[in-house]
């Protein structure tokens, strides 16, 4: 890599976008939004995102090693993708992916020593490959599987049924599905529902008035079972499962994007039985692992703020007569499931994955299963009555690889391990903490090339989220090949807000405390700075949804501390972000703008509130996608033009508007790959480095 290579300047011209006089009193602040028009659909809104689009594509196609980082891309990505096995009746499925497909297929069969077919194959859904499958589940007796499939990126889901092994279609087709799964009973299944939206407004309407329903094979959608509502709370969430064995629905509950929920419990078994509120409140998270002998073996954070595991009888669930199998620990409980004659529990323990193995039978600790490294424990596919496991584990510089558990010894053995074109042996990865504005100890992961001088000289590319108790872990990115080959740092900072370590690590990132999140990551920045990892030239910064919040208020609050900011699918305008599609979710997290201690919170730090007038803001590559019903594109959309017409120095500011696209679920490999490589390319070219790629 040629460091301070000086390359021509790209001339731009940005389009003129229409501002108008809408402004509002929002408790005594005269709040002016003038491009408050972006906020719908129609051919205006099209003809502005051609013109965004052309600017930037304009710019990006000048860059002259842009096309050099997408062919290292295409060919570094450029191997076959194992998912962990899980064995559903007679047959075992997994997903794979050959190298480039642009959806992973899933794959049946009924030996794992031989080659798999193509149970499931998504590519095939649609011409452009932009249809993903987002839901799978076997029915107990493994005849039949449910599949949703979810169009250009978009939350909202279609189920259809097939027969195993022959994947052939029942008939069975449902629509309007929004943040479910099927939860299977007998011939049938349980999902959610929101009532169907008027035609125009479905990737926009807020989504309210949630309804669980039973639909029985084939049947029509029109006839399903209402199986339970709650008219009096509109934005209530509701999800449905069941229990292995079919006996119990299992129905959570929550106020917004949190995981403290209700739980509500009815025995299947048990003709017109009743629903039992066993837990009626919303203060802590309760999620059952199963049902063990009639009562539930429940993972939650009432009376342990890093978790425990108790067992619930529903016949008596009063919370003095709980029974605590697994007390609290140091480190924070992340999961648990059961495997044979264990129960697996992953902790984390400073961000990255411990597991322990205990005996169903009276819960005694058996000892800890070894994984070969620092990092993530994923796809932990298991049953009670199977005798062997399989889970995946990865790292920043640890491609992806399936293990076997055996539950009788407590071993692992290495089952499919990536081979991916890229030397990690000349990688390492350190663990740092550096204390926050606050004093608060924070830590921090750094990937670079084993021997690199700390020079300040070098890209670094800082990544975070920071909220909704959201784990960010340790894993291997396919797509951060191009930077650490070419003598970059990447940084993942665990930021408060997230849940590594526990409900009051959440705590200390949101509502009136976002403000921590913000002063976390922007002291890692200072600290990669001050010890001469990089420098402000050299520093971009990167994150999406709620991440893209963060580079948002990072980039107003400290634009000199940066080069590059590419905030994706952000939540931009906090003061309206509850009035679109799952928005109002998210008060519990951020605090409603509709009351006045909150409005005066948010409009501290609404990205698109604080863009100041003739400012030099770092060199600005917003990335969004027209089919979000998460963060709808008009958060970004405003955004650009606020900084367009604000923004003043020779730094490039730009929007890249991906189509057919959502918040980034079942993003085609073609998508993935083009939109890396145009980060990589804007990142590089900004801070005047040429890669070594010819």
């Amino acid at each position: 890599m040629d460091q301070d290579y000086k390359l021509d300047s790209l001339q731009i011209s940005y389009p003129q976008t229409r501002k108008d006089s809408t402004a509002e009193n929002l408790f005594g602040y005269e709040v002016a939004d003038p491009y408050r028009w972006l906020e719908g659909t129609g051919n205006d809104i099209k003809a502005w995102v051609d013109a965004q689009n052309q600017v930037t594509n304009k710019f990006l196609e000048g860059i002259p090693f842009r096309n050099a980082i997408k062919a290292r891309l295409d060919s570094v990505w450029n191997y076959p993708k194992f998912g962990a096995p899980f064995k559903r009746g007679d047959h075992y499925f997994y997903y794979y992916n050959e190298a480039t497909w642009n959806q992973n297929v899933l794959m049946i069969t009924s030996d794992l020593e031989k080659d798999g077919n193509i149970f499931l194959d998504p590519n095939k859904f649609s011409e452009e490959g932009t249809t993903s499958l987002s839901e799978f589940s076997v029915s107990r007796n493994g005849k039949w599987a449910v599949y949703g499939t979810s169009e250009g990126g978009s939350d909202w889901n279609e189920y259809k049924v097939v027969e195993i092994p022959s994947s052939k279609e029942t008939g069975d087709h449902l629509k309007w599905i929004k943040f479910s799964t099927a939860a299977w009973k007998d011939d049938g299944f349980f999902y959610g529902r929101f009532p169907e939206p008027t035609e125009g407004n479905e990737l926009s309407s807020a989504n309210e008035f949630k309804q669980i329903f039973y639909h029985k094979l084939g049947t029509q959608q029109s006839d399903d079972k209402l199986i339970f509502e709650d008219k009096a709370r509109p934005k209530i969430s509701i999800y449905a499962g069941t229990s292995e064995d079919e006996r119990f629905l299992l129905l959570y509950l929550s106020e917004g994007a949190t995981r403290d929920n209700a739980l509500y419990v009815k025995d299947l078994t048990v003709e017109n039985s009743r629903i039992v509120k066993v837990i009626d409140h919303f203060r802590f998270n309760y999620d059952v692992v199963d049902n063990i002998g009639g009562k539930l073996l429940v993972i939650t954070n009432d009376g342990a703020p890093r978790k425990r595991v108790v067992l619930i009888d529903v016949a008596n669930s009063s919370r003095d007569q709980w029974q605590e199998v697994i007390p609290e620990k140091k480190e924070v409980l992340e999961s648990v499931r059961l495997a044979g004659s264990k129960l697996i529990a992953e902790y984390l323990k400073d961000a990255s994955s411990r597991l322990h193995a205990y005996n169903l039978t009276d819960y005694s600790y058996t000892g800890e299963i070894k994984l070969p490294d620092i990092g993530t424990v994923a796809e932990f596919a298991s049953k009670k009555d199977q005798k062997e496991a399989f889970f995946s584990f990865t790292s920043f510089i640890y491609p992806t690889t399936v293990f076997r558990y055996n539950p009788d010894d407590n071993s692992t053995s290495e089952f499919r391990k990536s081979q991916v074109d890229f030397n990690t042996d000349d990688y390492e990865t350190k663990q740092v903490f550096f204390e926050s504005k606050d004093n608060t100890r924070i830590p921090m992961f750094i990937v670079h090339r084993k021997g690199i001088e700390m020079n300040g000289n070098n890209p670094a590319m800082l990544y975070g989220y920071g909220g909704f108790n959201i784990n960010v872990l340790p894993s291997f990115r396919t797509s951060n090949i191009p930077l650490l080959e070419n003598g970059g740092i990447y940084v993942s900072v665990t930021l408060r807000g997230g849940g590594e370590y526990g409900e009051e690590w959440h705590k200390e990132g949101m509502l009136l405390k976002k403000q921590n999140v913000f002063d976390d990551f922007i002291a890692a920045a200072e600290w990669l700075i001050e010890n001469k990892y990089t420098s402000p030239g050299k520093l971009a910064i990167h994150g999406g949804s709620n991440g893209g919040l963060l580079v948002g208020a990072a980039m107003c609050q400290r634009p000199d501390l940066f080069k590059v900011a590419m905030p994706a699918v952000g939540v931009m305008d906090m003061l309206r972000y509850h009035k679109f599609t799952i928005g109002h979710a998210w008060a519990i997290e951020y605090g409603s703008p509709d009351e006045e201690l909150h409005f005066k919170n948010l409009y501290e730090f609404s990205p698109i509130h604080n863009l100041k007038n003739f400012v030099n803001y770092p060199a600005t590559l917003v990335l969004t996608a027209d089919h979000d019903d998460r963060v709808v594109p008009a958060h970004s959309f405003k955004f650009i033009s606020t900084l367009q017409d604000k923004h003043q120095g020779p730094n490039p500011v730009l929007i890249r508007i991906e189509t057919m696209a959502g918040h980034g679920a079942g993003k085609p490999t073609d998508m993935v790959i083009s939109e890396a490589a145009d980060k990589w390319a804007f990142m590089f070219y900004n801070m005047n480095v040429k890669p070594a790629y010819d």
